[in-house]
Formats: structure tokens, C-alpha cells, sequence
């Protein structure tokens, strides 16, 4: 199933080389005329074309447009986990200076990382503009065929907006009926996003024949948070409550939470029912590189002294993230205000040869799925063993990723080293079905409904307090090869909230429960920063992370959140410069960036 999107491609290439040919065959047309693009065939050519654009990549180590890979992972990890405090950097100082500033919020619009991710997400836009421009003029499709296409289409649209707004709120909006490109960001782009997302719900089929396309119930999920990004609770919560309740339907699909976390990060094991919308990564299929293995995330692995990776030591687990995952030993729950006054020890400052035990309090278990610690099993190649596999520990601090990276025992076949950094097969949840259950969560909390609030994070972490879905100690500490014992890698105590605990304490107290629950479960997956800003907390959440991490580590040292302004990315320099039209620039810069 990995190696289907590749088959896409392959299809979607082919598609293009004949149409070349055959155009070659007739008077130069200068382009793939429209008899060869403008019927069913061709369509679902363009489509897979879209669909492709979803991962940000080209061949070898370039992104959409131009660029490195990692300046359009679509992962959002310096975006979304990095400036949202959930990891650092990583690496060191002088290793990609250009994440520094827009880490610490002192980026200006020259940084390169923007233009990078700009040109990759307008790239999936006109790719789906094609797959609607053609459609309109083919005319072997039938009818439940042109509504199936255009939906997909369309939902594809709204997803590459989508994300645009987020980095950007105002960015032109271009569509399949636009022939000046040139276009002013000056257009409200949610009622647009929410008419494709509509219209991709109304029309998508339950489920889809090929693996990776996207059907009615992603659509309807991507439609509430569209609306939750626009404080529309109300009309979100009744498409929530079918997205959720749709398993009983007569297409036999389910969704639901994998019994064990980490299937959401096991290539062999991840198109499952927790799966609502991914992108589909494949390893070893591209000979130029990784460019099909998520190359965006290529420098996201631990390295250093003994490490099994190529490279590069980026995206370190942040100190605070990881002392959200503390649990009060007497009821099991999150501090939810204070967890910073009970910090998981740390092996900042100790040498390898240097004797550390690994903190004895209760812990979440999704921890140990999340970040790399000294003394913890890193899924099957061995003991973390700490500073060595940290480039600057002052720096970086003492964790590595973990849900990016492969197993040893799949290595050949999940890991991608056709370059000097490594790819990998691990698919890349936009919308995961624990998502989807958070975002109803905090939709039921803000129209009042606080048990059912309740309910929704209580499954999430029903499913984290389950033991098959901890990490275990190896057989023997020294040699992973023995397999897995029966004894838990840490001291894990994790509870459901009690009965009624949500209704007693308040809607505000229920906001603040979702959105913890949401920060452990959702670490290192792109969103922080962004819930951060459509919750209206984020100078207040990154402005005392800055103080707490700042005081270990030396890489947000200069962090300063300034509502109003960081709540956006600049508009990159670049774009604006290519805007000019008699004599002046068509795209106006952010709030605060001139």
C-alpha cells in the first residue's frame, strides 16, 4: 500500500510523456494541448499531480518552486512545533541559522524558509486549479464522476489555503477561473476555503478506491476546523458529531483511536482507523533521493557519536513540552497550570560516561513515544544514550525526536538513505482521528456542553492509560536484540478526569484541560503554534516557554511573542518584489513587518 502514491506519480508522469509526445507529433503548440488533458484520463492525471503536492517535494532535496526540502515540510515543524515551543531547533547555532529568528519571532520577510513554503503551497494550488479547469471541459466523465473529481479537487484547494492562512491570514486567492495572477492579498479567504470544504463534504464519496484520496467524512472533518479556526462552534459541533458517529454507516468505515499510539508512526501498520486524512510517504522508490520519504523532515534525526542516522540532530523535543508529560502520582492527571514546578529530570551536562538514572515520578506514557530520554528504550535501537546523540546539548537541550523516526527492524525497508540524510516511510497525519476528537472536545466545551467535553478527552486518554500501548524495558538493557519485556519503561500513571470533574470546575477549566490534552497528544505533529494563535493565548503560552526554556538552553534566549504582529508570518520579501505593477507593489506586507 506504501508505494501507491508512487504509483500515482509514475501514472501521472506517464500521462504527460505521451501527451508530450503526441503533441510533438503535430505542429508546435509551445504546450500540452487541451484534447489531450481535457477528458477523464487526462484529469485524474492533474489530479494525482495535486495530490503529489501535498509532501511539499520535487526530485532529490528540493522543495515545490525551488528551495531546500525543508523550508516546505508539510509537516509544519519549524512552523508549527519549533516557533510553538514544542521542540528547539536543535542541531547548533550554526546549523540552519535561518530557523533562529523565526524561533525567537525576530524573522523579517527575507527569510528564505518563507519563500520556500509560499511557492510550495501556490504550487499545490495550481495543480488543483488544473484538475478543475480540465475537468470543466471534459467530456467523458459522467456525472458522479465529475462531482467525485471536482470535490477532490477542491478539498485539495481548500487544504493548500488552508494552510496559507494559517502562515500568512491575507494571501491572494487564485482560482481556476482567474487569468490575471497578479492579484492583491486583500480577500477574506474563509468563506472561499469553507465553500470548497462544503462542497468536497456534499459531494465526496464515504470511501475511496485508491489508498491516500481524500473522502466525505476528511472533508467534513477539515470543514469544522475550518470553522473552529473562525470561532464558529455551533456550526461546527453537528458535522463533529457525524464525522464521530459515521462508523455506523453502511460503508462498514470506522474510525477510531488505534489501540496502541504508536501505530500512528508504524509505516506497516499506520492506514488504519485513526488515519482520516495523511499524507502517503514511501521509502526507497526514488533513486535522485528521498523526495517520495518525507524529505522535508530529512534533517530530523538524532546524530552524533554511535547514532545509526546519516544526519542532522535537528528538532529536539523542548524541555517544557516534555514536563507537560509529568502526572500528579496521587490522581494521575496533568498539572495543568504548574508543570514546570515538577521538571522530569534531565541528563543536561552529564557525559556518557557518567553514571544517570532516569526520573522514578509518574509519567505519561505517551512521553516515551514522543521524546528520546537517557535510559529510555529508542523504539528498537538501543538505549537513548543522551549527550552523545545531541550536536549541542547547551544548545538543543537533552531530547530527540521520536515519532519521525523509523525501527530498526524495518529500516531496509521504512528508511530512505539514498541521500546524505535520511528519508523515511512514515506517513504524515494532516488529521488524525485524536484530532478530530480534541477539536470536538473544545467545541463542545464552548457551547457549554462540558461531560461531553469531558467524554471526547477521556477517550483520548483512555487509550494512553491502556498497558499495551506503553513502552517496555528491553529483555536485557544491553542488547535490544532480546526484544521487549514485560516491565514498563518508566513509572507511567495516567487517569481519565472523574466523573462530572468538567462540569464542576467551569468552562474555562475545561478549555484549559482540552487544550493540555491537546499539546501531549499532538506533540511534535506541526499544530502548537497554531492552536496557540486561534486560542488567543499565544503571546502568554510562548512568552513564559521563552522564560522557563530560555534559563536552560541558549537557543530562545531572544524569544519575544508580540501579539498582533507574530500571530502571522512576514509576507515573504521576495513575492512582494514580484508583485510590482506600475511601479508598485501589488501584495502588502503583514502587520508590523514594514
Amino acid at each position: 500500500m506504501k508505494r501507491s502514491a508512487y504509483i500515482l506519480m509514475v501514472l501521472f508522469f506517464t500521462i504527460q510523456f505521451y501527451a508530450c509526445k503526441k503533441a510533438l507529433e503535430q505542429p508546435p503548440l509551445g504546450s500540452l494541448s487541451e484534447p489531450i488533458i481535457a477528458n477523464k484520463n487526462g484529469v485524474n492525471g492533474l489530479l494525482i499531480g495535486a495530490y503529489a503536492a501535498l509532501d511539499g517535494m520535487q526530485g532529490g532535496d528540493q522543495a515545490l518552486g525551488g528551495g531546500e526540502a525543508w523550508h516546505a515540510s508539510p509537516t509544519n515543524w519549524v512552523f508549527g512545533s519549533v516557533a510553538g515551543g514544542d521542540a528547539s531547533k536543535g542541531s547548533d547555532g550554526a546549523d540552519q541559522p535561518a530557523i533562529d529568528p523565526i524561533a525567537n519571532f525576530y524573522s523579517d520577510a527575507n527569510n528564505a524558509y518563507f519563500n520556500g513554503k509560499w511557492k510550495a503551497l501556490f504550487e499545490g494550488v495550481a495543480r488543483a486549479n488544473n484538475v478543475l479547469k480540465f475537468l470543466a471541459r471534459a467530456t467523458d466523465v459522467s456525472d458522479a464522476e465529475r462531482k467525485n473529481l471536482g470535490a477532490q479537487g477542491r478539498f485539495l484547494r481548500a487544504h493548500y489555503y488552508f494552510e496559507l492562512k494559517k502562515m500568512w491570514n491575507m494571501v491572494p486567492w487564485i482560482d481556476e477561473n482567474t487569468v490575471v495572477f497578479n492579484q492583491p492579498n486583500n480577500t477574506d479567504l474563509w468563506p472561499k476555503i469553507v465553500d470548497d470544504l462544503k462542497y468536497a463534504y456534499d459531494n465526496l464519496l464515504p470511501t475511496q478506491s485508491d489508498l491516500g484520496r481524500a473522502n466525505k467524512w476528511a472533508a467534513g472533518a477539515y470543514l469544522a476546523k475550518a470553522y473552529m479556526y473562525q470561532h464558529k462552534y455551533l456550526d461546527a459541533k453537528p458535522i463533529y458529531d457525524l464525522v464521530i458517529a459515521q462508523g455506523t454507516t453502511s460503508s462498514g468505515l470506522k474510525y477510531a483511536l488505534n489501540e496502541e499510539f504508536e501505530d500512528n508512526w508504524r509505516p506497516s501498520r499506520e492506514n488504519n482507523p485513526e488515519a482520516v486524512f495523511v499524507i502517503q510517504m514511501a521509502a526507497n522508490v526514488d533513486a535522485s533521493g528521498p523526495s517520495n520519504a518525507n524529505n522535508g523532515d530529512m534533517l530530523n534525526f538524532p546524530y552524533g557519536d554511535g547514532s545509526p542516522f546519516s544526519c542532522c540532530g535537528f528538532f529536539q523535543p523542548s524541555i517544557d513540552m516534555v514536563n507537560h508529560f509529568r502526572t500528579n502520582p496521587a490522581t494521575g492527571l496533568p498539572y495543568l497550570t504548574d508543570y514546570n514546578n515538577f521538571p522530569i529530570k534531565t541528563d543536561m551536562g552529564v557525559e556518557a560516561d557518567e553514571d544517570f538514572t532516569p526520573d522514578a515520578g509518574t509519567l505519561d506514557p505517551r512521553l516515551d513515544w514522543t521524546a528520546g530520554r537517557r535510559g529510555i528504550p529508542y523504539h528498537d535501537w538501543g538505549i537513548y544514550p543522551g549527550k552523545p546523540w545531541a550536536r549541542d546539548q547547551s544548545y538543543g537541550g537533552p531530547y530527540g525526536p521520536k515519532k519521525n523516526v523509523y525501527w530498526s527492524e524495518t529500516a531496509e525497508v521504512d528508511g530512505d538513505q539514498g541521500t546524505w540524510a535520511p528519508g523515511t516511510a512514515i506517513n504524515y497525519s494532516i488529521i488524525r482521528f485524536a484530532d478530530v476528537l480534541l477539536m470536538a472536545a473544545e467545541c463542545e466545551a464552548q457551547v457549554g456542553s462540558l461531560d461531553k467535553a469531558q467524554s471526547y478527552v477521556n477517550l483520548v486518554r483512555a487509550r494512553a492509560a491502556n498497558p499495551v500501548t506503553w513502552l517496555y524495558k528491553y529483555e536485557d538493557d544491553h542488547d535490544p536484540g532480546t526484544g521487549f519485556s514485560h516491565e514498563p519503561a518508566a513509572n507511567y500513571k495516567i487517569n481519565q478526569y472523574p466523573l462530572g470533574n468538567f462540569l464542576a470546575n467551569g468552562k474555562d477549566y475545561a478549555l484549559k484541560a482540552t487544550y493540555y490534552e491537546r499539546k501531549i497528544e499532538l506533540a511534535m505533529e506541526g499544530h502548537r503554534f497554531f492552536d496557540l494563535v486561534r486560542w488567543g493565548i499565544a503571546d502568554q503560552e510562548l512568552n513564559a516557554y521563552f522564560s522557563y526554556q530560555g534559563s536552560i538552553t541558549s537557543d530562545v534566549r531572544r524569544g519575544k511573542f508580540v501579539k498582533g504582529k507574530n500571530d502571522y508570518y512576514p509576507i515573504p520579501q521576495r513575492q512582494i518584489d514580484l508583485s510590482q505593477a506600475q511601479g508598485a507593489a501589488v501584495l502588502k506586507q503583514n502587520p508590523g513587518y514594514n
